[in-house]
């Protein structure tokens, strides 16, 4: 299994023909490389992952869309089917993309802490102006009103399962947001219309890349279009690959 950095290092595309692939979408401020643990147990799985970049700090919502399409053109296009394991802000990238973009090849869609319904701490940046420029005209976007980025994009049309938090470290974040949260997206705020399944699970907004059941559960869903019930067992090679952390 070939892991993309920014899609430069997937194999060509004839060797993509008729394969599914993965492709993984970070968060705000983050990159690729954040999803690396992730990558790896997937892979460990048996999924043909891609993971992109996009400039998240600098551009506004519509500019990261177009950023996103050239992304998937370069790594993705041969794929016979493409699912989705985003982050975050990745999330509603993705949604966004997908309502300017369908995709007939669209497989099954995870979504890990997304502020499907906007975020307590872009309204708090909003109302601090020397903040503007330091978060980025997308985070100004990411608010709970509702002509806010998050809440103009609508259901799901898709399988999509979404995974949330509610473990915090970040005592004043959770104390904005005032919900169960991950110290970033309240649980409530992940929720969307549409989707098949839902869990929260004992992690931080950051920890959901690294914990072991968000992986096990990750390709349970890509694999079953739902996520494990109790007794029910994720596959060995995620177990394996991800033993001694679970975020």
């Amino acid at each position: 299994m070939a892991l993309c950095i920014g899609c430069a290092a997937l194999p060509p595309p004839a060797d993509l023909a008729g394969s599914d692939v993965v492709v993984l979408l970070h968060g705000y401020g983050r990159s690729d490389r954040a999803m690396r643990p992730l990558a790896r147990r997937l892979e460990a799985a048996g999924f043909r992952v891609a993971s992109v970049h996009y400039h998240s700090f600098d551009g506004a919502p519509e500019e990261l869309v177009t950023e996103l399409d050239a992304q998937l053109a370069a790594c993705c296009s041969h794929a016979a089917r493409v699912h989705f394991v985003t982050h975050s802000l990745g999330g509603l990238v993705l949604r966004a993309w997908l309502a300017e973009h369908p995709e007939p090849r669209l497989g099954r869609v995870v979504m890990l802490g997304p502020p499907n319904r906007g975020s307590e701490l872009a309204d708090l940046a909003v109302r601090l102006r020397p903040l503007h420029r330091i978060v980025g005209p997308t985070a100004l976007a990411l608010g709970t009103g509702v002509a806010s980025f998050p809440n103009t994009l609508g259901p799901v049309r898709f399988e999509c399962g979404v995974v949330a938090g509610n473990r915090s470290v970040n005592p004043l974040s959770s104390w904005l947001i005032r919900d169960d949260d991950d110290g970033v997206v309240g649980v409530a705020s992940t929720r969307l219309d549409g989707m098949v399944d839902w869990i929260v699970v004992p992690a931080s907004h950051n920890a959901l890349l690294r914990s072991r059941t968000v992986a096990e559960q990750t390709a349970y869903f890509l694999a079953n279009g739902r996520f494990a019930t109790a007794g029910e067992r994720a596959p060995a090679a995620v177990s394996a690959a991800a033993a001694g952390s679970d975020g």
